[in-house]
Parts: structure tokens; C-alpha cells; sequence
């Protein structure tokens, strides 16, 4: 495996696969690997000619009290797990070299990056999606593979290709769970160990309600939540999916999406179903 850190390398060592109209899988990461980046990988390595990682913890994403500087960072590591599943390329760039300019043209996400975790960030889909259209305009990806665990990533992610016509596939991998059941997540390491005994509670809640969900009512389920979990309730909500409106009756498939504060750690999780399952 290659650990590249430059676009004009990148890109020279890509121009074979262009050339002989290869396939070439894309798995956007920032770093501090987990077995969720490792079945995300699996799954390109098997379907691509060539796979390429992006390492890179993206700094237009954060807001300003959020935690990029914390954020856990060891590329050799990300290396060693990368090469163990077949990754061919980690890229992994400084910010000069993805952002060299200043000012420039920025990104609006729209009315669906503005609810569930666009409502306690501001401005973090319009991070996301600047630089994964960069990532897409510097690798030219055949496929590109996102975890189910970010869901409301994952949606806008989809609407940009589809509304900017991007010829990439987007391929959607369902979420990777500890044994107890919490999401795996880089940011579990934050947690503190009375924490990680609680965090799960955050899906097992999540699993009750899907099975009631007939009856679900907003402000009962952050008071499951917050019992259960011991932690703060930033956002339940039960949205159509992938657009992310209110529900209706024509609806087929909906998400449960939640997120809750611990003292270090902010969690996210969700489960997607078909009406009537």
C-alpha cells in the first residue's frame, strides 16, 4: 500500500486506472480507523480495481467550539489497519495542500442539512459536502462508500450527486456495532467508563420505539432516552428517508434518528426500516 499526501501525486498514480477505464472505490475517512471504516473498505476492495482512503480530519466541518484539535489522529495506525484489508492508496493530505486558498467558493446544503445534527452545527454539512465534492474532483471515483451511522450525511451525499449529476455510484454500508450495540465511532474513546456502560442504552431505546412506533411521541422519547442513557438528548426525530421530511402516509421508509450529549462526546445513531416491518 501507498501513503500519498499530495493531489498531483495522487492523481499520477490514478492515471493508469483512468486510462484503461478501471474501477476505482472511494472511502472518505477522517482517520483513527474502526472496524466501521474497516467493513467500509472490505466492501470496495471487493467491487473496485483499485480502492483509495482519504485520511484527512477536515477542518471546514467543525464549528468553533467543536473539537478539531482533540479529534484523535494517528496515521500510522490508520496506515497498518488500511493495508491489512486491501486498501491500495491512503491519501492522506495536510490542510495547505486541500485548502491552499482562501475565501473561494463555499458550499450551501440546503433545507436538509439545516435539522437533526445541522441544527446544532451550523455550517457542518456545508464542510462535508465541500470537501467530499473535492475528494470526488480530485480521485474521479467510480464508487464511493459511506456508513449507514451518518445518515443524514449519507442523504445529502446523495442528493448532491444526483442534483449535480455526478457519474459516481454512492454505496451505502449499514452501520457497525460493538457487541452491546453501540455504533462504533473514532469519538468513543471520549467516553468516560460509566459512559460507555450507559451508551448503549442509546439503540436498545431506539429499538423500542421503532417497535412502537404507531404510537411515538417526541417529548416521551427523550425522556426514554435520557433515562435510559443518563445523558443529554440533542435531537429524536422520525423522518421519511433519504429526503428527510415529516411523514406521511404515502411514506414507505422512515428513519429514527437520534443524538445525545455526554460531558466529552456528542453520539449519533439511527435505524432505517420500511413502514409496516
Amino acid at each position: 500500500m501507498k501513503v500519498i499526501t499530495t493531489i498531483q501525486e495522487l492523481q499520477k498514480e490514478l492515471a493508469s486506472y483512468y486510462v484503461a477505464n478501471q474501477t476505482i472505490g472511494l472511502v472518505p475517512t477522517m482517520g483513527y480507523l474502526h472496524e466501521g471504516h474497516q467493513t467500509l473498505a472490505k466492501a470496495a476492495v471487493a467491487e473496485n480495481d483499485v480502492v483509495v482512503m482519504s485520511d484527512f480530519v477536515n477542518p471546514t466541518q467543525f464549528g468553533p467550539n467543536e473539537d478539531y484539535e482533540a479529534y484523535p489522529r494517528d496515521l500510522e495506525r490508520d496506515a497498518r489497519i488500511a493495508d491489512e484489508v486491501g486498501v491500495a492508496i491512503l491519501f492522506a493530505p495536510s490542510v495547505e495542500e486541500m485548502y491552499p486558498h482562501q475565501g473561494g467558493v463555499t458550499f450551501e446544503a440546503g433545507p436538509a442539512s439545516k435539522i437533526l445534527c445541522g441544527a446544532s452545527r451550523p455550517g457542518h454539512f456545508n464542510g462535508v459536502l465541500q470537501i467530499v465534492t473535492k475528494l470526488f474532483q480530485i480521485v474521479r471515483p467510480t464508487n464511493a462508500y459511506f456508513g449507514q451511522k451518518d445518515a443524514q450525511q449519507l442523504a445529502l451525499i446523495e442528493m448532491l450527486v444526483r442534483d449535480y449529476n455526478m457519474p459516481i455510484t454512492i454505496r451505502p454500508i449499514a452501520i457497525v456495532r460493538e457487541e452491546d450495540g453501540l455504533a462504533k465511532s473514532s469519538r468513543n474513546v471520549f467516553l468516560s467508563e460509566t459512559e460507555r456502560q450507559l451508551a448503549p442504552n442509546l439503540y436498545k431505546t431506539l429499538q423500542v420505539l421503532q417497535r412502537n412506533i404507531a404510537s411515538f411521541n417526541q417529548k416521551k422519547a427523550i425522556e426514554q432516552i435520557e433515562a435510559a442513557t443518563k445523558g443529554r438528548v440533542d435531537y429524536i426525530e422520525l423522518l421519511s428517508y433519504p429526503d428527510l421530511q415529516p411523514v406521511t402516509s404515502e411514506d414507505t421508509q422512515v428513519i429514527l434518528a437520534a443524538a445525545l450529549y455526554y460531558e466529552n462526546v456528542r453520539l449519533i445513531d439511527n435505524i432505517i426500516f420500511k413502514v409496516g416491518e
